[in-house]
């Protein structure tokens, strides 16, 4: 082939077309492709954000030395539509007295249970256990089973969960404010994402008896 022979352009490329009207045309289908792809990415992740999973960050000490302040954590909303939450999760909820704040506890107690705090111990009474167990809790630091504020004895409804902050001397939970209802309830820890050294994935927490 004669290499200054003029080779035929593209189909879609009008030779007589003037530069700048090309250029407008270009630029209309990047436009229409831009906007393509993020109703695409908003029909993907909003219902992944909302409904599946969401980020939470860590604030104050209550859940230490489970978890620190500043800590990114992905938040697991799905799983508490299909089962229900279990001893050892630790949840996002809002706050019962205030559904405008979110806290992070760790679920101690089930619906229908007693829940006895007594001589710096958790004790659990069912049906399973109609003369109550001590909760094995191995996730407090060692030897750490203090509870600075006495004695207390809840009986939870149907719809009720009991829960307590990791270090019990600095938090705000079911022995001030009560039990959490089903309905404030978010959902539970599945990963710590951030920093990044200490990624962790949480899976359910079995106590022996």
């Amino acid at each position: 082939m004669n290499e200054n022979q003029q080779q035929p352009l593209p189909p879609e490329v009008n030779e007589n077309q003037p530069k700048q009207n090309r250029n407008f045309s270009e630029m209309g289908t990047f436009v229409v492709d831009l906007i393509k792809v993020l109703l695409i990415a908003l029909v993907i992740i909003l219902p992944v954000r909302y409904y599946v999973a969401q980020p939470f960050i860590v604030s104050g000490s209550s859940m230490e030395p489970t978890f620190y302040t500043g800590e990114y954590l992905i938040i697991d909303e799905l799983t508490y539509h299909i089962s229900a939450p279990q001893r050892g999760d630790v949840i996002v909820f809002k706050y019962p007295k205030d559904n405008t704040q979110y806290f992070i506890k760790r679920i101690i107690g089930l619906p229908g249970e007693t829940v006895k705090i007594q001589e710096n111990k958790v004790i659990i009474i069912n049906a399973q256990n109609p003369q109550g167990f001590v909760l094995d809790e191995k996730y407090l630091p060692a030897g750490d089973t203090t509870f600075p504020y006495g004695q207390d004895t809840r009986t939870l409804g149907s719809t009720e969960y009991f829960v307590l902050g990791d270090n019990r001397l600095a938090s705000s939970d079911s022995r001030f404010w009560g039990p959490v209802p089903t309905n404030d309830i978010v959902g539970k820890v599945f990963v710590r994402a951030f920093p990044f050294q200490t990624f962790k994935k949480f899976n359910h927490v079995e106590y022996s008896q």
